[in-house]
């Protein structure tokens, strides 16, 4: 344990009492990314921090008893094979939604377009994996599509990937081979039982649709088919229990091939289909 261990324990049940369900991971998360803060600022050593490393610790503790997210307070999330910058402005990248960048790649594509993109953490991985690819991400956020183009810069895409301030579809022009989104699917009844580092850090407009969770996948189903070569796919994340209803959304768009698919956990998480 490198945290200095004089206030280990304190701190530990500082962050306990507020309700951190990892304190111990996620100080000593925060302490190394203090501890980096601080090189270059004094000597230090990692049982006997300088005075920058602890003063950036002791915020970034503070913060996290406020139940900041710790990806917020570091700045940066490591996801798929990446790690993507990250602030309030934008959702903190889940493992779940790796589900759908490994499904992605599991089909052809030369273009791919992600609807609300966020970070970018889907597009980017995407393109990062396929090296002769080139894709579109739409995000309706011009504060969202920044942290975007910063990730693209931090991943070496930025010459294959192009930003666009859209509502889903308005400012998009295809044809695409692949169409990937994660919309916001939280069901306004659902809002009040999420954890405070979602519910009170996190972008609204990215968590809900103010409604039943399926709004958008309605408005995306309808449109896509406009959008994708023939044969191409549309794939989007959902929650867990949304499996049939946006299977049927789907069918009822005209695609064809549905299929929903697990993630790591074997839960329901993404849904597929392709355009005859």
């Amino acid at each position: 344990m490198s945290l200095y261990p004089r206030f280990a324990p304190e701190l530990v049940e500082r962050l306990h009492k507020a309700g951190v369900e990892t304190p111990g991971r996620d100080l000593q998360r925060l302490y190394d990314w203090a501890y980096e803060r601080g090189q270059g600022k004094g000597a230090q050593m990692r049982e006997t921090p300088n005075a920058a490393t602890r003063a950036a610790f002791e915020r970034a503790v503070a913060a996290r008893e406020q139940r900041q997210p710790v990806s917020q307070i570091t700045g940066l999330r490591d996801f798929w094979r990446y790690s993507f910058r990250v602030t309030p402005d934008v959702l903190d990248p889940r493992p779940e939604t790796e589900a759908l960048v490994e499904a992605a790649l599991s089909v052809p594509f030369d273009r791919v377009l992600d609807l609300g993109t966020g970070s970018g953490c889907i597009l980017l991985s995407l393109l990062a994996d396929r090296a002769e690819a080139r894709g579109v991400g739409a995000d309706l956020s011009d504060a969202a599509l920044r942290i975007a183009g910063e990730n693209a810069e931090r991943l070496g895409v930025s010459d294959r990937a192009e930003l666009i301030q859209s509502d889903w579809f308005a400012a998009i022009t295809g044809p695409f081979d692949l169409i990937v989104s994660n919309p916001p699917y939280i069901a306004t009844t659902e809002m009040a039982g999420l954890a405070p580092e979602v519910r009170e850090w996190e972008p609204q407009m990215a968590l809900t649709d103010g409604a039943d969770g399926l709004t958008h996948y309605r408005a995306i189903a309808a449109q896509a088919g406009g959008y994708l070569r023939r044969g191409g796919v549309l794939m989007v994340e959902i929650g867990y229990q949304q499996g049939p209803d946006v299977a049927a959304i789907f069918q009822d768009a005209g695609f064809a091939d549905i299929a929903v698919l697990p993630d790591l956990g074997g839960a329901d998480r993404v849904v597929r289909g392709k355009l005859p």
